[in-house]
């Protein structure tokens, strides 16, 4: 199994098989607009549009389960992400990362890569995920590393082996 086997959902409502990226590297985000690592968007949306046409996407999973940082609809945290912000990267439906109403995706993600001292439990907003294109979860980053700091990782998982 590996994420490119699931279906989320996208703002709309509708489902998104992630098997339509397959062969994509991917960098996958539980985002907040109210949280203070929200100035990561615009570091977000630069990895997307230098690496896109190489094979990469960020994909954005707003979360409000960390001081209510997401309290918006769907709709309200699209138009925030691309006002502000000028996201093109996928913002899908909002979802939990934690507890018995977790997002599978993220269930999935988190036994695969564990944090800190083997913890699966997503401590804050921003936390990330790369997955490289054939599906490996290869790194899981804290929400205190930068979208910049990840970029020679996702120029090595696109280079492949």
């Amino acid at each position: 199994m590996t994420p490119f086997d699931f279906t989320v959902t996208a703002a709309d409502g509708t489902p998104q098989a992630l098997d339509s990226l397959r062969g994509q590297a991917l960098l996958i985000v539980n985002v907040a607009s109210e949280c203070s690592y929200t100035q990561q968007y615009p570091g977000l949306e630069a990895l997307h549009r230098t690496y896109h046409a190489r094979g990469f996407s960020v994909l954005g999973f707003p979360c409000n389960q960390f001081g209510g940082q997401e309290p918006g609809t769907a709709a309200d945290i699209a138009e925030f992400c691309t006002v502000r912000f000028q996201t093109t990267f996928p913002i899908l439906a909002k979802i939990n990362v934690n507890g018995d109403d977790a997002d599978p995706l993220w269930s999935f993600l988190k036994q695969e890569r564990p944090g800190i001292l083997g913890t699966t439990a997503i401590k804050w907003n921003f936390t990330k995920f790369l997955v490289s294109p054939t599906g490996v979860v290869v790194k899981r980053y804290g929400p205190e590393t930068t979208p910049e700091a990840i970029a020679p990782d996702i120029v090595a998982v696109i280079a492949g082996p």
